[in-house]
């Protein structure tokens, strides 16, 4: 019996908690998967797991050795998976993290149609509008609407986008016209707490320098959409991503404010870890996206929208 095999084993018990839920996930007998983690040891010198009748745990030693050894052959499988010359032969399993706005909105469908372009490839999808640690909790690639900032990642850029400032006529009419930023200051915000400063809102100034206005409002919600309907029922100004706000614009319902004062360096990304070998599964899924961007009716609609002067 080979060592991978081994290490697999041991993996497969820490990552499903058990012997038990790992043979019945990776269809192995529980006694054969204890066999192998028990030679492991052995070979090794060191007990990885505590093992009880009722409870599983990692020693300090198997601590250690499972986050190296997860790594190795998570590089094992990428050099494996990168000298694939047929794509349509791609399988296994993407983790994709990715902002519920995104998922939800119309540009959600590039999942989707990703989805069906490659049959035999798993698809996970992720809705979390924190950042989350790729490496720590097992994600492929996450996908990021914001303003790239220096990280020990790689991103790539899918395609531009910027917030949108507004709110209806009806709202407009009775709080007087906003023309300037530090009239935000005194007018009903809705807050979107997944800002990093949910209370402040940065913008840019005519001089092109960063100004910092803050908020206040009666309504505080984790939800670009939520802040939306609270914008279209007439209850404050909100900033919302520009593919969710803009068929509201169109229509006229949401009226645009102080464009001129909205940061317009934000991307849409695909963000990964660096890696030696870049799994093909993720090469060839942030192309594809790249491609969508570029070439799918929904976002041409999108970019022709956003790329358009607001009223």
């Amino acid at each position: 019996m080979d060592t991978l095999t081994r290490i697999r084993a041991f993996i497969d018990v820490v990552e499903a908690e058990g012997f038990s839920a790992a043979s019945r996930k990776v269809g192995r007998s529980k006694a054969l998967l204890s066999k192998y983690v028990r030679e492991l040891e052995d070979e090794i010198g060191a007990l990885l797991l505590n093992r009880t009748t009722r409870q599983f745990s990692l020693t300090e030693a198997g601590h250690t050795y499972y986050r190296t050894a997860a790594d190795i052959l998570k590089e094992i499988d990428n050099l494996a998976d990168l000298v694939r010359e047929n794509n349509a032969d791609l399988k296994g399993r993407l983790r994709v993290s990715a902002p519920r706005t995104f998922i939800d909105a119309e540009i959600g469908q590039s999942l989707i149609d990703f989805a069906a372009t490659y049959p035999d490839l798993s698809l996970e999808i992720v809705g979390e509008d924190r950042f989350v640690d790729l490496i720590e909790e097992g994600f492929d690639v996450a996908i990021r609407i914001t303003k790239l900032e220096d990280s020990g990642l790689i991103a790539r850029k899918l395609t531009d986008f910027h917030i949108i400032l507004g709110a209806t006529a009806d709202f407009l009419h009775r709080h007087g016209p906003i023309t300037e930023p530090a009239t935000l200051a005194n007018v009903p915000f809705i807050i979107d707490t997944n800002s990093r400063s949910h209370n402040t809102i940065k913008l840019m100034n005519t001089d092109g320098n960063p100004i910092s206005i803050s908020l206040a409002g009666r309504i505080e919600v984790n939800s670009p959409m939520a802040s939306l309907r609270a914008a279209l029922a007439g209850m404050g100004v909100a900033a919302v991503p520009d593919f969710v706000a803009l068929p509201h614009v169109e229509s006229g319902e949401l009226k645009v404010i102080l464009d001129q004062y909205t940061p317009k360096d934000r991307g849409i990304y695909a963000i990964y870890p660096h890696r030696r070998y870049l799994p093909a599964k993720v090469r060839i899924f942030v192309d594809y996206l790249s491609n969508w961007f570029k070439t799918s009716e929904q976002c041409r609609t999108y970019r022709s929208q956003s790329g358009a002067k607001l009223p």
